[in-house]
């Protein structure tokens, strides 16, 4: 019923940042839960990062203290800072949101999905 808009995809060279933004179609109020996910081709998709309307967050291990997600209640927008980034973070990433859930890194629960925003990072 909302959908999910990303954008900030690009290409880098290992070792740069980006920074990606989802912005839904209307304003998503209350508790829910929202991620950030991606897709390498022959790869199943993975959980990135994760966060709650309690502010809580988790993060995948191959990402911590590289990426950091948040949520801006003002501009109604979920964002993803990627730094030092890696060949193998390339992917399509996409957002997601869906109701309160204890786990943000598991994809079943989430409700909607963005259409995804491509990530290349070369050596």
């Amino acid at each position: 019923q909302v959908p999910l808009v990303e954008s900030g995809g690009d290409s880098v060279q290992a070792g740069g940042s980006l920074t990606l933004t989802c912005a839904p179609s209307s304003p998503i109020f209350g508790m829910r839960s929202w991620g950030w996910f991606r897709q390498a081709p022959g790869k199943e998709r993975e959980g990135v990062a994760g966060a709650r309307g309690d502010g809580k967050t988790k993060y995948a291990d191959s990402v911590k203290g590289r990426f950091q997600v948040s949520r801006d209640n003002v501009e109604n927008t979920l964002t993803l800072q990627m730094n030092s980034l890696k060949p193998e973070d390339t992917g399509i990433y996409t957002c997601a949101y869906g109701p309160w859930m204890i786990d943000t890194l598991r994809a079943v629960g989430y409700r909607y999905w963005g259409q995804g925003t491509q990530v290349t990072v070369s050596s």
